[in-house]
């Protein structure tokens, strides 16, 4: 539940953050009368990410196993490819967005009646079909059962939808000016933390390609915890959740784990380094940079 509301608040605080800066800098152009198109682009925006995430829910059912578990197999791997790319994005596009978003205002005001609504749709509904893939995922690891069967739960939608809420209500607030939050470091731990999740989501999805027989090496487990965390634990329950552990592992499955989170993680940390990383100082004019001794 908590991983499901970090990213429903992570990807959330994200599309909020897109649609203060589209409304403060069309209050502050008085230019209000623009206003309804970019509710207009947000309400199909969230129209698309709700049918989305129902096709993904309610699209597999009647299929034969087989079939369910390479879509399931398959979606996940994309959703991880999706989640890493806006993690990145993110972390580098973070100090222009305002002015990207301003300049595509402008260009959009000019281009026609309904471009704004284009604009905002476009802005918000990539973030709401990444949230929804990923949740879908994320969700469908969470709730999997010992024999793999999926066990429906209320928790996972009930974190994303808090998460959600949560953002919803801090984006106004930043627009408002209420408060003032460090998004260089929201960014940065919400990104760290994701990448684990995303890790777990992957190992699922290589297990239900395993399951469809796409992949080999379904019984070769390169540990089995069972005992120790069991799955029905509070424990066990909460690793599950929160970072799709699962204590029966294939070697295929932790492989995979391993070659995404720490070449991932590795990468992010060091981007990030990059970015807060003082600019060296300019030295003067027609200094030489070393100390010289005159003859």
């Amino acid at each position: 539940m908590f991983a499901n509301f970090l990213i429903g608040l992570r990807e959330g605080l994200e599309a909020a953050l897109v649609v203060s800066i589209l409304v403060a800098y069309l209050v502050k152009t008085d230019r209000r009368d623009l206003l309804p198109r970019i509710w207009a682009g947000v309400g199909i925006a969230v129209a698309i990410s709700l049918a989305f995430g129902a096709a993904l829910t309610f699209g597999p059912r009647g299929l034969t196993f087989e079939a369910q578990e390479a879509i399931g197999g398959a979606l996940s791997i994309v959703a991880v490819g999706f989640v890493t790319w806006m993690i990145f994005w993110m972390s580098n596009a973070a100090r222009g967005l305002g002015a990207e978003l301003r300049g595509r205002i402008d260009a959009a005001a000019d281009a026609g009646r309904w471009s704004l609504a284009v604009v905002a749709m476009l802005a918000v509904g990539r973030e709401g079909l990444e949230t929804a893939l990923f949740l879908w995922a994320a969700t469908q690891a969470a709730t999997r059962d010992t024999v793999g069967a999926i066990t429906p739960t209320w928790e996972p939608l009930v974190g994303a939808a808090l998460g959600l809420a949560v953002a919803v209500v801090l984006g106004y607030l930043i627009y408002r000016g209420a408060i003032r939050i460090n998004l260089s470091h929201f960014f940065t731990w919400t990104g760290a933390f994701l990448i684990l999740v995303a890790g777990g989501v992957l190992a699922y999805g290589v297990h239900d390609l395993q399951e469809a027989g796409i992949l080999p090496g379904l019984n070769n487990l390169a540990f089995d915890v069972s005992g120790a965390i069991p799955p029905s634990s509070w424990y066990g329950t909460l690793l599950k959740g929160v970072f799709n552990f699962s204590p029966a592992t294939t070697w295929l499955e932790a492989a995979a784990w391993l070659l995404y989170v720490v070449p991932v993680g590795t990468l992010f940390f060091l981007n990030r380094r990059r970015q807060v990383a003082p600019a060296p100082a300019a030295q003067p004019a027609g200094s030489s940079g070393s100390s010289r001794t005159a003859a």
